[in-house]
Parts: structure tokens; sequence; C-alpha cells
């Protein structure tokens, strides 16, 4: 993949990730997901959209089914040289932001991802949070790139993006600057193979883990997602997901 194309891609990842849920009619590909209790458990109010699987122009779809894995309630995901993303609209103002909780199971590595390399930007497993911001404070190269998704999507890229990843080598705590926009970063919660092949449970403070990535206040999170890619490594990642919940009990308001 060109430099272009790669961003063009994550351009409509995060399109797709923010996306109004007002703009389309059309219903989400995986309507079964609506009435699973997956989807049901991550949000505290029934008026919240339904999680939404999206696939990725010129991308192998990866494959999102509702499963129960050693007792739990949980989102099988199989990747295979694909990546797609299954996604929620919400919005939080900056007030409410409080905690959210997620929980993966993880089989093995993809060996020689590397998420600070465009060319090995793979992870078994993504929590993703977007949020919106002062966009007159985006560097040219941002406020372009943020303008050329609006062209092609609809949508402008959100102000910010925040993933919770496991990484094959960093220590958790470490930020991965994305390689295409440094409006993209990483936190590492999880390294190495020391626990694969069992449920990992995480309570993450939004505000303090946005603070640490981008150096600044968080606005308002427009979107969550998870994402299990395997595109640029050409390999096969598989994972479960837990449900993804937001703690404040006044926050899933849009």
């Amino acid at each position: 993949m060109n430099r272009l194309s790669g961003c063009l891609l994550m351009l409509l990842v995060l399109a797709h990730l923010t996306a109004c849920s007002t703009m389309s009619s059309r219903p989400p590909e995986d309507v079964a997901l609506r009435l699973t209790p997956w989807a049901t458990a991550s949000s505290h109010t029934t008026d919240l959209p339904a999680w939404q699987h999206f696939k990725l122009p010129g991308k192998e779809a990866s494959s999102f089914s509702y499963t129960r894995m050693d007792g739990r309630d949980a989102m099988a995901v199989l990747a295979v040289s694909s990546a797609s993303m299954l996604r929620q609209v919400v919005r939080i103002e900056p007030e409410q932001l409080d905690s959210v909780r997620f929980s993966w199971k993880v089989p093995e590595l993809i060996a020689g991802a590397d998420m600070a390399l465009r060319e090995a930007d793979d992870s078994p497993v993504r929590i993703v949070l977007a949020f919106e911001g002062d966009r007159s404070r985006l560097s040219p190269k941002n406020a372009m790139l943020s303008e050329l998704s609006r062209a092609l999507t609809g949508e402008e890229m959100p102000y910010a993006t925040l993933m919770y990843v496991w990484c094959n080598k960093r220590e958790p705590g470490s930020v991965i600057i994305n390689p295409r926009t440094d409006r993209i970063r990483k936190l590492v919660v999880q390294t190495g193979p020391t626990q694969l092949n069992q449920w990992l449970d995480y309570k993450r403070n939004i505000r303090e883990d946005y603070e640490r990535a981008f150096g600044e206040a968080p606005g308002p999170l427009v979107g969550i997602g998870i994402m299990t890619d395997s595109d640029n490594m050409r390999s096969t990642a598989r994972a479960w997901y837990g449900p993804v919940r937001l703690t404040a009990a006044a926050a899933l308001s849009h």
C-alpha cells in the first residue's frame, strides 16, 4: 500500500467511527448485532444507535460474531489479511467523561507487527475512542487530511483518536503516535505474550489517559469502536472482546 492510499484508508476508518447516526437511513450490515447480549450490555440506554460493522473500501472485512466464551458474552473477531471496525456513535461532554471498562482475550500476537510503522501497523485488539475538539489547533497537514475526509466521506476526521492496544514489545503506558497523523495515538495497556489465552479486564480513566497521550484536556467523546486488523502483515489474527462499558451514569446522552 502506498502512502496516499494508506492515509485515505485511515481517514475512511475514522470517518466511519464518528459518522452521525442521522446521516444515513441504511441499516447496519450486521443487523443481528442489534439484538446480541454483547451489544445490549455495552450501553446504559437503549436510545443509542446500534453497534455497526463497517467494511472499508478496498479491504477484506474482518468477521464479527456474538458468542459465549468461557461463560462470558463476547464478540469474536477473525481477521484474515483484513481490516474493518465495529463502532457506536455516542456524545459525552468533557465534564461527563469518567471511565471505560473493557476486556479481551487474545490467543496469539501478530508476528512482526509494529504500530509505529506504516507498513506494519496491525494489532490483534484495539479499543478506539474518538473525540471532537478545537479544530483551529490542527496543523496544516491535519486540517488538510480532515478536509480530505470530508470530501471523501461527508465527515471530518475526528479531532483526536485514542486507542488502547496490545503491543508486541513496548511497555504498558507507552504512547505510540500513528505514523500517518499525530491526531491518532495509541496507549499500550498490554505487551508481549505472557498473558495470551486468558481474559484480561481493564478499567481506564478516559480523561487521564487522553491527557497522557495528547498533553491537553479532552473534548467531547463522539465515538467508540473495536478493531482487529491484520491487513498490513497479511496474516491471521483472532480475538474475543467483552462488552465495552462507559461508567459515567449520565454520560450516554446525545
